[in-house]
This record gives C-alpha cells, sequence and structure tokens, in this order.
C-alpha cells in the first residue's frame, strides 16, 4: 500500500466535486483528503486528491478518473517533482505564561497565531506533512481543545505539463 496524490483540472461546474467524490465511493476506493478550487481561469477548477491503495488500485483511480466527461487533466504529483503543502488550524488552552511557551513554538515552525482570548489561541500553520507532524508532536504537553486540517493540496513544479497552455508555454 502506497500514498497517491492525484492534481485533476476539471470544468468549474456544479456537483463536478461531488460527482468525483461518487466516483471514488461506487468503486470502493478511499479518500485520504481531497482540496478543490477555482484557478486563475474560473473555467476551472484545481481538485487535489490523495488515496491510498496498492499499485493495480491506484493505477485504476487514475484510469476512472480520467474517463469523467468533466475532467481536463489528470497529473500525478511525485515527489521531488512537485510541491506539497497542508494547512492547519490548533486551538490550545494555554495560560499567560503558556502562551508564551506556544509563541516560542510557533516561532521555530513561522507559525501564526491569529486568534488568543484568556485561556486559549490558535495557531496556523502552512507546509509538508513532515513540519506539521513535527510543529504537533512539540505540543504534546499542551491541551489541544481543536485541530483542524485541509489536506494536501500540490502542484508539479515548472512549466511543464501546464493547462490551458498560455501564450508563454511552448508546447
Amino acid at each position: 500500500m502506497r500514498k497517491q496524490v492525484y492534481s485533476l483540472l476539471v470544468d468549474n461546474n456544479p456537483g463536478v466535486l461531488s460527482r468525483i467524490a461518487g466516483l471514488f465511493s461506487r468503486r470502493g476506493y478511499s479518500i485520504d483528503s481531497i482540496t478543490s478550487g477555482t484557478t486563475t481561469d474560473t473555467d476551472f477548477t484545481r481538485i487535489t486528491v490523495v488515496a491510498t491503495g496498492d499499485e493495480l488500485i491506484l493505477s485504476q483511480i487514475e484510469k476512472q478518473v480520467r474517463k469523467l466527461e468533466e475532467v481536463r487533466e489528470i497529473k500525478v504529483l511525485k515527489d521531488g517533482e512537485s510541491v506539497f503543502r497542508e494547512l492547519i488550524m490548533v486551538k490550545i488552552r494555554a495560560n499567560a505564561q503558556q502562551r508564551a511557551e506556544v509563541n516560542s513554538i510557533a516561532d521555530i515552525f513561522r507559525a501564526k497565531i491569529v486568534d488568543v482570548e484568556k485561556e486559549s489561541l490558535i495557531v496556523e500553520l502552512t507546509g509538508d506533512q513532515s513540519k506539521l507532524e513535527a510543529f504537533l508532536n512539540l505540543l504534546d504537553g499542551y491541551e489541544i481543545l481543536e485541530l483542524a486540517r485541509t489536506g494536501i493540496t500540490g502542484l508539479s513544479r515548472g512549466k511543464q505539463g501546464c493547462y490551458p497552455p498560455s501564450e508563454n508555454n511552448e508546447s
């Protein structure tokens, strides 16, 4: 079993995310995370899907997604050839002394304190999964009240495979 990241460029139509998730559900494929957002061209949406499976399952996922009418492009994003990021927000119970300690940890990771209350604070951090896990491990002695993760999003490096081709891309 291995994890695979797929970057899909799809027509920006109502229900397209639901149809893609439904394809996974109908075939019994597991989605580890899914993110979605419009591109600079509002006619298209970029969807990043992370799935886990053996080689056969991952190959079938790619083939089945490619068949969907609204899918314009599908890329398998590989380590070293792509940039991956994830956002987490962590609400931590913290008194005045603990807030200073958490702020020091946040500074090390270039995280942001985005909300402070009398007994808690919220930290926002963006990075790859290993950075986020390292940050969470350092918070082990603190009470985490809530945690939200966006899931992985990513793009391939360079201008290879950009869709739709811009005037500056030589194909």
